[in-house]
């Protein structure tokens, strides 16, 4: 298996540091719901994790919800202001914990496979940690917080190899908010001091209690390493998160007496674009997925938009692109659902056909991650299965749902489940006013159908259905 590495920018040959692939996924702060930008980068984990599971790898995948950071902070104030700040800050987070949960698992990731952990959960190993750098000498006291100083690590370490930044030169300028764009490195809070109606955690440093609550950095650092051991595998973000996040995340880990290294590869996925250009509020052109749906699109149709594109490559959504997605999942669709209404023909010839297509897309996705070439594989298959529909291998079938559903997450077997009897009944209603040349009736159960979402298509082996 290949991998692309943000650390050394190549593709690189992947082999796990032991038994089980270790994985950590920046999740989502919770405090509304995720744009469909972050859910790609969601999908994109999901899918690498299947892969590995794809090369014969076990796996142990972790997520995070941040759940105490500035904007979380924010909006449960203002959400719930007769709340008690802490008891607000559980109330609004929990609730969008529930909604990111059940949105990922609408556009098919498998949420059972990951094991979710809540920053405010472990705010006891982040202060151990802020200790620890604070007697190595990385980390010093402001009155405002506790933050991390590049100057002295960069005297054992070096600082910018993931992100490839040039360090300014007064290192010693402070940032104190949890996200910022600024190109140049600088000082960063690790703990902050507690402000007036803000939720605190007590802090016993040097004796005095430094009441505040983590930065958002640190949140990360503690729980990748206390659940995956370090190094681990694999760490997971889009492009936005490399600086200043996840640089700041390798300093933190790998300061003082701690390891050399904080994770063996980064994979980063890009920016999903909307038209061409950056996703953002003040341009009106911000989706989440209750915005999809609202349009009669299926969750699983943006997981498709997401696969087209590969996940070093910007993905690009519009409303058209989403309609292509959705046609081409329903082509596979149409497919899936002749396993109910077409013989077995038992061919092998056919078998080895579909078997070998199979075998080139597991091959692209081995090559890091490659989706697109995967999907066009899989394309083939739809088009041999549509034009051999007299001459059907049901278990050549059954192998090209397994695989999707398996490795690209789209669910095609739960989607394509059989009609009723009475929609049976009413098939075979047409097919004998067809055979009397009732024209008339013959429409009118074709439209009947058509309002219960089940199109019929006249074929050389009789009516083939498909669901609209």
């Amino acid at each position: 298996m290949k991998l692309f590495s943000s650390l050394s920018r190549t593709v690189d040959d992947f082999s796990p540091l032991h038994d089980v692939v270790r994985i950590y996924s920046c999740g989502p702060t919770v405090y509304n719901h995720a744009h469909i930008g972050n859910l790609s980068a969601y999908i994109f984990a999901d899918i690498l994790r299947r892969t590995f599971r794809l090369a014969g790898y076990s796996t142990k995948h972790v997520m995070n919800f941040t759940d105490v950071d500035d904007k979380t902070i924010r909006d449960s104030r203002a959400k719930y202001p007769d709340l008690d700040s802490t008891e607000a800050l559980k109330k609004l987070t929990h609730y969008y914990e529930k909604v990111f949960l059940d949105e990922i698992a609408q556009v098919g990731n498998d949420n059972n496979a990951v094991d979710f952990v809540r920053a405010t959960e472990n705010i006891v190993d982040m202060q151990d940690l802020i200790r620890k750098l604070l007697a190595e000498g990385v980390a010093y006291l402001a009155e405002d917080g506790i933050y991390f100083s590049i100057a002295e690590y960069q005297k054992t370490r070096v600082y910018g190899r993931l992100s490839h930044i040039e360090i300014a030169a007064d290192t010693r300028s402070r940032v104190d908010n949890d996200e910022y764009d600024k190109e140049s490195a600088q000082d960063f809070a690790l703990w902050k001091a507690q402000k007036d109606g803000e939720p605190a955690w007590d802090f016993d440093v040097d004796g005095k209690n430094f009441a505040g609550r983590p930065g958002w950095h640190i949140e990360c650092s503690v729980m990748s390493v206390k659940n995956l051991g370090q190094p681990f595998d694999v760490h997971t973000g889009g492009v936005d998160l490399i600086f200043p996040h996840h640089e700041n995340e390798i300093a933190q880990s790998t300061a003082g007496s701690q390891p050399a290294q904080y994770a063996n590869f980064f994979v980063h996925n890009e920016h999903l674009l909307v038209d061409g250009k950056k996703m953002s509020k003040s341009a009106h052109n911000f989706y989440t997925l209750p915005d999809i749906l609202a349009k009669d699109f299926d969750a699983l149709d943006f997981r498709m938009l997401v696969l087209q594109s590969h996940y070093r490559s910007a993905t690009n959504f519009s409303w058209d692109n989403l309609t292509a997605a959705r046609n081409r999942r329903r082509n596979w669709r149409n497919v899936a659902e002749l396993r109910h209404q077409t013989p077995d023909s038992g061919d092998d010839g056919q078998t080895e056909i579909v078997n070998n297509l199979l075998d080139e897309a597991a091959a692209a996705l081995l090559n890091d991650i490659d989706t697109p070439n995967a999907l066009k594989f899989l394309d083939q298959i739809v088009d041999i299965f549509t034009n051999h529909i007299d001459n059907l291998s049901h278990f050549a079938l059954d192998n090209f749902i397994k695989f999707i559903d398996d490795n690209l997450g789209l669910d095609l077997c739960n989607c394509t489940s059989d009609i009723t009897s009475a929609q049976y009944d009413f098939i075979k209603l047409r097919a004998v006013a067809r055979d009397q040349k009732d024209w008339a009736k013959s429409d009118e159960i074709r439209d009947e159908l058509l309002n219960q979402g089940i199109e019929i298509k006249d074929t050389n082996i009789g009516q083939i259905w498909a669901r609209e």
